[in-house]
C-alpha cells in the first residue's frame, strides 16, 4: 500500500523528470537522467513493474492475469499523473506497460488518455514488442469490438480513429479499426430511433453510410478484411431507408 506522502512524491519527481526533458525530436525521447531524483524514483517504479511483469508470467490464464493488472497499476499511477501533467517528452516505459494493462483490463478510457500522451510525445513500446503505440492500440481495441460488440463504446473507436489516423501502421491494422467502427455506426443505424429527443438529422440513414463508408476503407486497404458481407447488408439496410423515405 503506498502512502499518500510516497504518492505525492512520485508525482512531484515525475513532474520534475518531464520538465527536465530535452526537446522533442522524431526519435524516441530518452528515460529520466538516472542521477536525479526523478530518475532514481523512475528506476526504483520501474524495478517494481518488472517484479510485476515476472509475477504476472507466472500465471497461465488471461483472465487470471487481468485483475492482477488492475491491482498492479494502483502502485504506478501517481508517478503516470506526475508525467501527464508534466506533459514533457520523456521515454517511459512505466506509462507505456500501464496503457497495456489498461487495455487488457478493459478500462479503455484510461488506456486512451495514457496512449494520447504516448503517441503525442512519440514514446516507444516496451522491447518486446514490434508494433507502434499506435499500431498497437488501434489494432488491439478494434479487435475487441469486433469479438464482443459491448465491450468498446462507440466513442471509443472514433476516439481510437482520431488519435491513430496520422500514425503508419499495417494496412491490415488499420482495416480492423475501419471494420469496427462500420459494424458500430450499422449498429447504430438499427437501433435508431427517430422519436426520441436527441435524434440527430439525417438519421438512420446517415448512420448507415458511415458504416458503408467505413466499410468500403477497411476493403480497399485489405481484401481479406471480411467486410464483404457487410458491405451487402448496408447497402440493402440504405435501399429499404430510401425506399421508405419515398414512400
Amino acid at each position: 500500500m503506498v502512502s499518500p506522502f510516497r504518492r505525492h512524491q512520485q508525482k512531484a519527481r515525475a513532474v520534475l523528470a518531464g520538465s527536465k526533458a530535452a526537446p522533442q525530436t522524431s526519435a524516441a525521447p530518452p528515460a529520466p537522467a538516472e542521477d536525479s531524483p526523478a530518475g532514481q524514483e523512475y528506476a526504483g517504479l520501474r524495478a517494481a513493474l518488472h517484479d510485476n511483469l515476472r509475477s504476472l508470467a507466472d500465471i497461465a490464464s488471461h483472465e487470471q492475469r487481468q485483475p492482477k493488472k488492475a491491482e498492479f497499476a494502483k502502485t504506478f499511477a501517481p508517478w503516470i499523473e506526475g508525467v501527464i501533467e508534466a506533459n514533457a517528452p520523456v521515454q517511459d516505459e512505466i506509462l507505456v506497460t500501464n496503457m497495456i494493462w489498461a487495455i487488457d483490463y478493459g478500462d479503455l478510457d484510461y488506456a486512451l488518455r495514457l496512449g494520447r500522451f504516448a503517441i503525442e510525445h512519440n514514446l516507444a513500446m516496451p522491447e518486446q514488442y514490434s508494433r507502434s503505440v499506435a499500431c498497437f492500440i488501434a489494432e488491439e481495441i478494434a479487435e475487441i469490438a469486433l469479438k464482443d460488440e459491448d465491450a468498446v463504446r462507440h466513442d471509443q473507436l472514433g476516439d481510437v480513429l482520431q488519435l491513430t489516423a496520422q500514425a503508419d501502421m499495417p494496412d491490415q491494422a488499420k482495416a480492423k479499426l475501419f471494420k469496427a467502427l462500420g459494424r458500430s455506426w450499422a449498429r447504430r443505424a438499427e437501433d435508431f430511433d427517430a422519436t426520441a429527443d436527441n435524434a440527430p438529422a439525417g438519421g438512420a440513414k446517415a448512420y448507415a453510410g458511415e458504416a458503408e463508408e467505413m466499410f468500403h476503407r477497411a476493403l480497399k486497404l485489405d481484401e481479406k478484411s471480411g467486410v464483404k458481407t457487410d458491405i451487402k447488408q448496408i447497402e440493402k439496410l440504405l435501399k429499404a431507408l430510401g425506399d421508405a423515405e419515398d414512400s
